[in-house]
């Protein structure tokens, strides 16, 4: 068991100029005076000014009126979707010069990096629902690039639900919470999303994917994420090769189970968010490497699927991934509102070297993006707020505008001109200039679809023949909740109507669980599958992984501290749960110090167990809270090592729980155990 995962081309993360640029805006209060906006020294931060003590209060308190006119103008208007985010900071390093097929300058020579940020993102919920809910997630890469800034946006599905822009509205008012009651938040399980779902059966593929495992992300930092749309990379001699990118975590894409999720969604709305925050603040950073897949442009139709359909995934298995570079998260945010909610991605923002191809989601995404940042951020310059702003300088005729933050002291704000030389100037493609490749167009007018898109089952076909069986009932389950929860019955009988185009025996249990009628019919005759989309084949490690230390008084100094040491050595975070926070006493009186209690922790909050049991004031509360974390571990298939002192509380030998009474080899052992993450053969 490696110590911690391995990446091509380690180096240590060094700083950035950006970086530099973002600390000239931040601002340390402590130990300085308060004052208004303008300077002004504040003495009294307590109580309006009035006309004596038990009187009026007056109109010139302008220490008032600042401090309540910003209160009530805190809040910009969130995001319609994607609006529960998380970012940070970090860098991209390229393995290696990708010149032969693009000119954009931060893939150009090995080991060069490039300061990034991102936001993670789930889709349905508001500002205020939970991390764990099962939905799309998506990713934002904002890559600080020395010709511009550079933004990759991503979803945690290689498909995309609809194959037109068009009807990218439409989704999303069926995804979101019903317009009577607003109900649910951060959940497809109504009526209105299964019926657009059964009324649009272009979503049969992503919808399966939202139903797997991959719909319920276990952290960002396994989060696998593709940019479903098909691009252009260009190089100097103006070839054009088709691309999309993917994100690769190195600690592997896993996940929650179903009843996982939704409790975490009560106990700790923020698990995600605090995941990430813990990890880097504790140096263990997070890391993705990027890949991309290439189609050269003669070979656009080669395939039994259309390579710019954004319903349809590009298989590994026929079109390899080719890893280029490495994404380190190595920086929390100082201030959550000023740099996460305050960025703003554009799959517009482009550098030389990338461009479009005619992907019809793509092609509307173009437009909508900077618009919908121009109505949320309140004006034209919220691209030069610090988060948003480039590293490179920037010259344009822009003047105006809400929240100016340049001050311009040039005469001339046009083009062409003489009273400036015409500057600024344009620069020509050979000198840096962006062009757009230059790709035919031909054909009508028209609103409509190429026959090649139609296809909407063949690849969801694919996707659940590469489940294993534990990932397909995972599926059975999330669709039975899911439909569970839906009140119309006619809307029900459509889905597994529907769904039995990809796969009749899947169809027929989810009717049973449903209570509706068993599908006629049968699936799509394809038998195709693909490793590369079962998270059975994701890399597993130790590194990372939380266990919980469930531990009273009595306990052996020496099999526990020598226990704890090897873990902590392995990378796995360690957290001590004990029925009480201070202290707990081994039977040598060493103390080991308690980081939370059985009220303030959960099983459903860890991915291990180390139960090393002990004594108590309670010792009935502290068997039966012990007894139901080790319940809970257990049923939930996680590895569970057993301290000699707790054999009492097992029966049996099982798959994944590790003994330390007369094993010497135990610590490695339950490393091991750690690593598998989930022993699916355990009864």
């Amino acid at each position: 068991m490696e110590n911690k995962p391995s990446s091509k081309n380690k180096k240590p993360v060094d700083g950035t100029s950006k970086q530099e640029q973002l600390d000239q805006h931040r601002v340390q209060n402590t130990g300085k005076p308060l004052t208004t906006k303008q300077g002004v020294k504040i003495s009294n931060d307590e109580q309006v000014l009035k006309a004596g003590e038990r009187g009026p209060s007056l109109q010139e308190d302008f220490h008032f009126q600042e401090k309540m006119a910003q209160f009530a103008r805190e809040e910009i208007p969130e995001r319609v979707v994607h609006a529960r985010g998380y970012g940070a900071h970090g860098v991209f390093e390229c393995y290696e010069s990708m010149s032969h097929l693009t000119k954009a300058g931060f893939l150009q020579e090995p080991g060069k990096k490039t300061p990034v940020f991102v936001r993670f993102s789930t889709v349905q919920g508001d500002k205020g629902s939970y991390d764990t809910a099962r939905d799309i997630r998506c990713w934002g890469t904002k890559f600080y690039t020395e010709e511009g800034n550079y933004d990759l946006t991503s979803l945690s599905f290689p498909a995309f639900a609809v194959q037109d822009v068009m009807k990218f509205v439409d989704i999303m008012h069926a995804y979101q919470p019903e317009p009577r009651t607003d109900i649910p938040t951060a959940a497809g399980a109504h009526d209105n999303f299964w019926d657009f779902v059964a009324s649009n059966q272009e979503t049969a593929h992503m919808v399966l994917w939202v139903m797997s495992d991959r719909g319920i992300l276990r952290s960002y930092r396994m989060f696998e994420s593709w940019a479903i749309n098909t691009y252009l990379f260009v190089n100097e001699q103006g070839k054009a090769t088709f691309v999309r990118f993917v994100w690769k975590p190195v600690l592997g894409a896993h996940s929650f189970l179903q009843d996982e999720a939704l409790a975490l969604g009560g106990l700790d709305p923020d698990f995600h968010r605090r995941d990430l925050k813990e990890a880097i603040d504790r140096g263990a950073y997070p890391e993705y490497e990027l890949g991309v897949q290439l189609v050269a442009m003669e070979d656009e139709f080669n395939f039994d699927f259309d390579v710019l359909d954004p319903s349809k995934f590009w298989p590994e298995e026929v079109i390899p991934v080719h890893c280029i570079g490495k994404l380190t998260l190595n920086k929390n945010v100082d201030n959550h509102f000023a740099e996460t909610e305050q960025s703003a991605f554009n799959p517009a923002n482009v550098v030389p070297g990338i461009d479009f191809s005619n992907d019809p989601v793509l092609q509307g995404r173009l437009f909508v993006y900077k618009d919908t940042q121009h109505h949320r951020l309140g004006s034209a310059n919220y691209e030069e707020l610090p988060i948003n702003r480039p590293i490179c300088p920037f010259h344009n005729n822009q003047r105006r505008g809400a929240m100016r933050h340049r001050i311009d002291v040039d005469q001339v704000s046009y083009h062409k001109n003489s009273l400036a030389g015409n500057t600024p100037y344009t620069t020509p493609p050979q000198e840096g200039g962006y062009a757009h490749y230059p790709r035919k167009v031909e054909g009508y007018v028209t609103r409509g679809r190429s026959e090649s898109f139609n296809d909407f089952f063949s690849q969801a076909r694919i996707f659940w023949n590469s489940m294993t069986p534990v990932e397909k009932q995972h599926i059975i389950e999330a669709f039975s909740y899911q439909l569970g929860n839906v009140q119309s019955a006619s809307v029900r009988q459509q889905v597994v109507d529907m769904y039995v185009n990809v796969d009749k025996e899947m169809a027929s249990i989810i009717a049973d669980n449903v209570g509706v009628d068993r599908p006629s019919g049968s699936h799509v005759p394809v038998s195709t599958s693909y490793p590369s989309l079962s998270q059975a084949n994701q890399p597993t490690y130790a590194y990372t992984q939380k266990v919980g230390v469930l531990i009273g008084d009595g306990f052996n100094r020496d099999e526990v501290t020598s226990v704890l040491n090897t873990l902590k050595q392995q990378g796995v975070f360690v957290e001590v749960v004990s029925d009480q926070l201070g202290t707990v006493t081994g039977s040598d009186g060493t103390e080991i110090k308690v980081d939370q209690s059985f009220l303030t922790s959960s099983p459903f909050m860890l991915d291990a167990l180390y139960v090393v049991g002990g004594h108590s004031n309670n010792e009935v509360k502290f068997n039966q809270d012990l007894t139901m974390f080790i319940r809970e571990a257990y049923e939930h298939y996680k590895p569970i090592g057993v301290a000699t002192t707790a054999q009492s509380y097992f029966q049996h030998a099982s798959p994944g729980v590790v003994f330390a009474a007369d094993n010497p080899t135990f610590a490695d052992e339950f490393v091991a155990a750690i690593g598998q993450h989930r022993f699916w053969d355990r009864r």
